[in-house]
């Protein structure tokens, strides 16, 4: 197995990972009231670095508390400064090998009025929340540019810019914003938003050793989202979403992580769902795409893997044996379609899976079964973990569901 090409060292900026294989940014709800990590966050992290991943993200970290999509979400301003240099340490120590990246993120319309102020850029149907200003998103690109900075203090490999998935990023790059502002309208406008960011985090840490990208969303698939060919269709067009990916490389990208849809709304794109999986074949094109533009001085990070498990999928018209995670990433690492893979719900499954695939044991996985109540637990704003596997998400699942009922997702 050591040979395989996902148990082969790469170059990201001026840092080596051991393997390509990525941990996803998988938010699971468990800070401390200050948005520190917990017990429960230490836990879930140290496991993590014991599995061997050559890149671990960070859950989406917000950089700002008044706007923000879940309760107990970690938080990364001054007063998180030491916690999360502890934080960092810590997980060094228990393995120094795996690249450590924040994912920074602003939650936008995505923000819960529940317990913060939701915020967007333009109304949108179904979500909405106060009007942000240019004064206002100025504002936030300053959160973003702390936010770095803190990351940085305290001892984190780099941060990604959530640019995906809904969240603000998205937001403010999607044809919809086509409200006559700053930061909306033409492309050159919106993608401005993205682009000062990157500006600044460089100047303001100007060590070439500090990694920086984005998750970036292809196609959102919703009309006039990310990856769309106008503000009131659902055609695709990746034009904008190539354009961006160019500018970012040209101010200093180091990695980007494609994906695709946005969890709120259109989830079985960004997720792969089981019963119909085959959107996880269109993710390739995006990485492919992606690529096309990055290589080879970024990394091209791909998500959507852990819908192949161990071959044992929905997917029809193709050999068990070459309907693999493992098939999958060694052949489209090995056919310049990524660099890197990347895995989300599979990690909360089983947080050691590199480590057995590396010792060639794929039968001792704990192979994620794509149930998705860890999505339900996350909606749910609960503690957020593996239900088949960990008996403490188990019992929270059971008592979230005694008290609110089985959450019926749009897209079953």
């Amino acid at each position: 197995m050591e040979k395989s090409p996902l148990f082969t060292p790469i170059t990201i900026g001026k840092k080596e990972a051991t393997n390509r294989l990525v941990i996803n940014a998988m938010e699971c709800c468990d800070s401390d009231e200050l948005g520190n990590p917990s017990p429960r966050t230490y836990r879930r992290y140290a496991r993590l670095f014991e599995g061997g991943a050559g890149v671990i993200f960070l859950e989406a970290i917000t950089v700002s508390y008044e706007s923000r999509a879940r309760l107990n979400q970690l938080s990364i301003m001054p007063h998180n400064a030491k916690a999360l240099e502890k934080f960092v340490a810590e997980m060094k120590r228990v393995n120094p090998k795996p690249l450590f990246i924040f994912q920074l993120t602003h939650a936008g319309e995505l923000s819960n009025p529940e317990f913060s102020r939701r915020v967007c850029v333009k109304p949108l149907p179904g979500l909405g929340g106060d009007l942000l200003s240019e004064e206002d998103v100025d504002a936030i690109i300053d959160q973003f540019v702390l936010g770095a900075r803190i990351a940085y203090d305290a001892g984190a490999d780099g941060v990604d810019v959530k640019l995906c998935h809904g969240y603000l990023g998205t937001q403010i790059l999607r044809p919809y914003n086509d409200r006559p502002w700053k930061y909306g309208g033409p492309w050159e406008r919106r993608r401005q938003f993205a682009f000062e960011i990157y500006e600044r985090i460089r100047k303001a840490i100007p060590d070439p050793n500090f990694l920086l990208g984005s998750k970036v969303t292809m196609w959102e698939g919703i009309p006039g989202g990310q990856g769309c060919a106008g503000p009131d269709t659902a055609i695709m067009d990746l034009s904008e979403p190539l354009d961006l990916l160019r500018g970012l490389k040209e101010r200093g990208a180091d990695f980007i992580l494609v994906s695709a849809g946005n969890p709120s709304l259109t989830i079985a794109l960004a997720h792969p769902d089981k019963r119909i999986p085959d959107y996880a074949y269109l993710h390739h094109y995006f990485q492919k795409e992606a690529r096309k533009v990055l290589a080879p001085e970024v990394v091209t990070m791909g998500s959507a893997y852990s819908i192949f498990r161990d071959g044992n999928n929905n997917f029809l018209g193709v050999e068990r044996e070459k309907s693999s995670l493992l098939y999958w990433g060694n052949k489209n690492i090995e056919d310049g379609v990524v660099d890197m893979i990347a895995i989300g719900r599979q990690s909360l499954a089983d947080p050691f899976l590199p480590k057995k695939l590396l010792k060639g044991k794929p039968e001792e996985v704990r192979w994620c079964t794509l149930c998705d109540a860890c999505m339900e637990l996350l909606i749910r704003q609960q503690p957020t973990g593996c239900v088949v596997y960990e008996k403490e998400y188990a019992e929270i699942l059971r008592e979230t569901r005694k008290k609110y009922g089985v959450l019926k997702f749009k897209h079953t």
